[in-house]
Formats: structure tokens, sequence, C-alpha cells
């Protein structure tokens, strides 16, 4: 006798990326999910990107409420996740609408969907163009050339980060370098100078970085300033920038590596 497929929840989830710059990075699938949902949460920081969401759907529920300054990340985060749960588990077909890439920076979207899929509910996630594709293309950065290196900018103060200076350096979040109970929106030049002086461990004082922070509207110009990394703790860098620390020194050639693949390639010839 064939046993019976267990029957799923109702309820389902589904979390999408809106993109960076304003209407025009969203794909077609992440439109129809936000379009189709019984209710949308969105999580954007500029209220435009949640009334352009709220045109798309007649239940949108803006999730920047929870945030609040000296309040834990963390708890934000759960909470967050406890209101989109509260209406898959009612049922409901629940979109959660992230600004950028809905799994790039986003603990509560790979949160909401582990316990959703847990729980038996459907549950996936749509991309989106984030920060990180708009930097490649505003910079002129092509990762396959020299290699890249990414990091949330405290992890490099948290843990022993291994940097290679003959790749490019790319490290999110550095307005709020060093906030380890995520708390803090706010950029603190203290902070900041420790970061310098971590950095200053692998690169010279002078040398050249960038901050970066992709335009969320068409009509805006990404922020490309530059500058170097003695003069950083004085830049203004704020939550949403990037630091970009280019190669400092050309890639040294792995000659035992070389010569064995020559002779793999002449045996072969």
């Amino acid at each position: 006798m064939k046993r019976k497929s267990p029957v799923r929840p109702k309820g389902s989830l589904a979390c999408v990326g809106v993109g960076i710059t304003l209407g025009s990075h969203i794909t077609p699938l992440a439109r129809s999910h936000i379009e189709q949902a019984d209710v949308v949460f969105v999580a954007a920081s500029d209220g435009i990107v949640e009334k352009w969401v709220e045109s798309m759907n007649a239940d949108v529920r803006s999730l920047q409420p929870y945030y609040r300054e000296g309040k834990s990340r963390m708890t934000t985060y759960r909470q967050m996740v406890d209101a989109i749960l509260t209406e898959v588990r009612a049922g409901k077909k629940v979109c959660a609408a992230f600004y950028g890439h809905p799994g790039v920076f986003a603990w509560a979207t790979h949160k909401s969907i582990a316990i959703a899929r847990k729980e038996g509910f459907e549950a996936h996630m749509e991309p989106g163009i984030s920060a990180e594709d708009c930097l490649y293309a505003d910079l002129g950065i092509d990762p396959g050339t020299f290699g890249c290196q990414h990091y949330e900018a405290s992890q490099l103060l948290f843990y022993g980060c291994r940097i290679d200076t003959a790749a490019y350096l790319v490290l999110w979040q550095a307005g709020t370098v060093g906030d380890q109970p995520f708390a803090r929106s706010a950029p603190d030049i203290a902070y900041q100078q420790v970061l310098v002086e971590r950095l200053a461990e692998n690169y010279p004082l002078n040398h050249k970085i960038i901050v970066y922070r992709a335009a969320t509207l068409s009509i805006h110009a990404p922020r490309i300033e530059r500058t170097t990394l003695g003069n950083l703790a004085q830049a203004r860098v704020e939550a949403p920038d990037t630091l970009v620390i280019p190669p400092a020194r050309k890639p040294a050639p792995n000659t035992k590596l070389l010569r064995r693949l020559a002779k793999l390639r002449r045996s072969r010839a």
C-alpha cells in the first residue's frame, strides 16, 4: 500500500529582494510574489521604497518600527521573524520583501525560511540585485581579475581573519564597525580608528581606499569617495557605506604548482 505524502500546512513564505535602485532592480518574479501575497512585510530604510511596495499590494507592513537606537539588532531580527511566521502559521501566503538581496546581511530571512520549512510550510528565497553587484559595476571591478575578500567590517576586528593584500578587500557596514551588541546606527571615530590600526597591519597608511555607497534612486549617483587609509578615521563613513581596499601588491606565483601543472600538460601533449 502506497504511503500518503504528508499534507503541507496552508501558509507559505517567499522572501524576495527588491534590489538597490528603486523600481529598476526588481525581477518580474519578485514583483509577482509581492502582488499575489496575502500580506507583505517590507524591510527598507527608505520610506520611498515602502510606499513603492505599497503600490503593489493592499496589505503591506513595515518592519522598520522594530529598529530602535540602543536596541540589540538580534532582538529586532527575532521580532521580525515572529511577525512574519505568525502570518504564515495563520495560513496566509506571505511575502517578505527586503532591500537589495534578501539573503545578504539579512539574518531574519534565512531564519524565517528555516523555521517555516521545519514546521512544514513551503518557503523559498528569490534573489535580488545586491550592493555587491552595484559595487562591481560602479567601480569597474572584475572579481575574477585579482580576487575579492569580503568581510563584515566588525568581523575583521572580532576574529583572526587573514587578509590577502594581492586581492581586493571589501568591508561591509563599515560605519558601525566594532558594534558588538549590534545596537549602534551612527558612526564613531574611535571605532573607525581601531579599524585603521587593524588595516595598517597589512597596508601602508598612504594606501588609497574607496568609501562606496550604491545609489538608491536613479536620479542619484553612487557615493565614490577616494581617500587614504591614514585619513579614514576622519572620513564620513556611515552605516550603509562600504570600504573597498584595492590590492597593495601583485600576486606571488606559486612556482611549485606551476611546475607541476606544466609537467601535466607535457604528459598529455
